[in-house]
């Protein structure tokens, strides 16, 4: 049986450097509280799997990003790969060339260059390797969410036409359908990471993302763990297994 390779790119709330940072301790501790993807480091713990975590939290340095803003639509609102903005607008942190650069090499390239070592061994192990992108998302949209739909669905799978072959989708429909969950596909949120090592040239490397609606698993706003934590950990333990057994 083959490993899942797991990147949970959200899940800490660690600033390793305060260089920079112009908002008030509290507001930056609210600002993690509303965007870390509380938990997922568990929810989705496997010791089968290669686990790929970001040690720091999304607003010191958010790996999923595109590394050139000109093409990371977010950066568009200051939430690239290094955060300039809260999600209300207001100046969060101001970024100098160097100060950006030395985030971008001591913790965003560290990052995607143990991504994608990994991504390389297990294709001269296997000949293929599929990514889960770990994620999890309010239940009620943030400020700068693409999507503002008030009603979200239980759990959300991201694709790439290029790395998401059509069975990882029917297979995930399936299985969240006879759970009885309700899924959304690219919404709200859409696409799944690939190192761009092989992003869009190599079709053994597969990629799907699953999100899951913190409604399920935890009291918002405070993301205190809820009852029914175990029971969501149980559907994506599942989730992982049903993985496997189409790799």
């Amino acid at each position: 049986m083959k490993n899942l390779i797991l990147h949970i790119p959200h899940s800490s709330t660690t600033i390793p450097m305060t260089d920079g940072y112009v908002g008030s301790p509290t507001e930056i501790q609210n600002e993690i509280l509303k965007l870390t993807d509380w938990y997922t480091d568990e929810l989705f713990y496997s010791e089968m799997d290669f686990m790929i975590i970001a040690q720091f939290s999304r607003i010191f340095c958010d790996v999923e990003r595109f590394e050139n803003d000109t093409d990371e639509v977010m950066a568009k609102v200051g939430m690239g790969a290094t955060y300039e903005r809260f999600d209300n607008g207001t100046l969060l942190r101001t970024i100098t060339p160097a100060l950006r650069e030395h985030i971008m090499n001591e913790y965003y390239w560290k990052h995607h260059n143990h991504f994608t070592n990994v991504v390389k061994e297990q294709l001269a192990k296997d000949g293929s390797c599929l990514i889960l992108d770990c994620h999890s998302y309010p239940s009620t949209p943030v400020i700068r969410d693409l999507d503002q739909t008030s009603i979200r669905p239980d759990f959300n799978i991201g694709i790439d036409s290029f790395h998401t072959p059509p069975q990882l989708i029917e297979a995930s429909i399936n299985y969240f359908e006879q759970k009885g969950y309700s899924l959304g596909i690219d919404w709200p949120y859409s696409g799944t990471i690939v190192p761009m090592n092989y992003f869009q040239k190599n079709d053994k490397v597969h990629s799907i993302m699953l999100e899951i609606n913190r409604k399920l698993y935890l009291e918002e706003p405070t993301n205190k763990k809820s009852k029914p934590f175990f029971e969501t950990q149980q559907i994506v333990n599942g989730y992982l297994k049903m993985l496997r057994a189409l790799i």
